[in-house]
């Protein structure tokens, strides 16, 4: 049962990293400063990299902070795994532009209640997973807005020929900043629910992430960014908003601060909505009608639906579960 929970985790990171291959590279290809292929393996380097960062409070969090330890099963871990990656798996097929964050947390929490009940949820951390939803982007967004801002006055009487070289040099940084923090949040999430259920099998204890876990998630992680999610970059980021080097690098920033100050928190975060909402803000410094609004709505719809879809496939990943013997306690 241990064996197949790490093979679905990993399979899980791996897709993880395909579905937000796009949003981590999208401002670095949208304003040319590398070719997709160059952006890739940039992106996986990098993600590859943040092991050498070594944050493990968003895996604590996700090991101790939505389920009761206490009545954890391996059917609720194999569940919120199982279900987050059928509908990832359904939303890529679609083309529907979703987090993978949201998915995962949404199917522990439809896991759990089929499981366990009400009494397997920790309430305190469901309520702060909803807010964060909520604010993450508009932090992000607002970020954005103001470093634009600053960046525009700074550099008013700098020849324009000579900022957009400077500022496509320093986008190399800031789009290794956003796979950094993709790397050290969203592979952590993932080792923290496999932390979880080792914990619970008595395999691991609660005072230290296994090191296997999180090198052996990172790589499956950067294996799915080479891999790539090619249709959701041709399809999304690049028409939300017409990016120059100067806003892509404000956009990295601004998405890479706010995922890094989560990863230092605990917090699990959306790498994708981070770097969207970013972008947005770019666009609103400039024209808010220069933001593809039709498509930041659709964006916001499939967010939406992400939480009960991926809710229910959880719970009927876990029901599944449940019946196998050796899974159910």
């Amino acid at each position: 049962m241990l064996s197949f929970a790490t093979l679905l985790a990993l399979a899980y990171a791996f897709q993880n990293g395909v579905q937000d291959a796009g949003n981590s590279i999208s401002t670095v290809v949208s304003t040319r400063v590398l070719r997709p292929l160059q952006a890739v393996v940039w992106a996986a380097a990098f993600n590859l990299a943040s092991l050498l960062l070594w944050h493990t409070a968003v895996a604590a969090t996700m090991a101790t902070g939505f389920i009761e330890p206490a009545r954890v099963e391996p059917a609720i871990v194999i569940g919120a795994l199982a279900g987050a990656m059928g509908w990832g798996l359904l939303a890529m097929r679609v083309g529907l532009p979703t987090s993978s964050t949201q998915a995962l947390l949404a199917a522990l929490i439809g896991a759990a209640l089929t499981i366990g009940g009400t009494g397997t949820l920790q309430t305190g951390g469901v309520l702060r997973f909803l807010g964060v939803a909520v604010l993450a982007p508009i932090a992000a967004a607002m970020l954005a807005v103001l470093l634009m801002v600053a960046l525009y006055n700074a550099f008013a009487r700098v020849e324009a020929r000579g900022a957009d070289r400077l500022f496509r040099r320093l986008q190399l940084l800031s789009s290794a900043a956003v796979s950094l923090g993709h790397g050290a949040n969203d592979a952590q999430r993932t080792a923290g629910l496999l932390w979880l259920l080792l914990i619970a099998s008595g395999s691991a204890t609660a005072d230290r992430l296994p090191t296997w876990v999180s090198v052996t998630v990172t790589v499956a992680l950067a294996c799915g960014t080479l891999v790539g999610g090619w249709r959701l970059i041709r399809t999304m980021d690049q028409r939300l908003v017409r990016l120059t080097p100067v806003s892509g690098f404000g956009a990295d920033c601004a998405a890479a601060a706010t995922i890094h100050a989560g990863s230092l928190a605990g917090i699990p975060l959306s790498t994708t909505q981070s770097v969207r909402a970013a972008v947005i803000g770019t666009g609103m410094v400039n024209r808010i009608a220069s933001v593809r609004w039709g498509i930041a709505s659709m964006l916001i719809r499939a967010a939406l639906v992400t939480l009960p879809a991926a809710a229910l496939f959880g719970a009927i990943a876990a029901w599944i579960a449940a019946q196998v013997p050796g899974v159910a306690r």
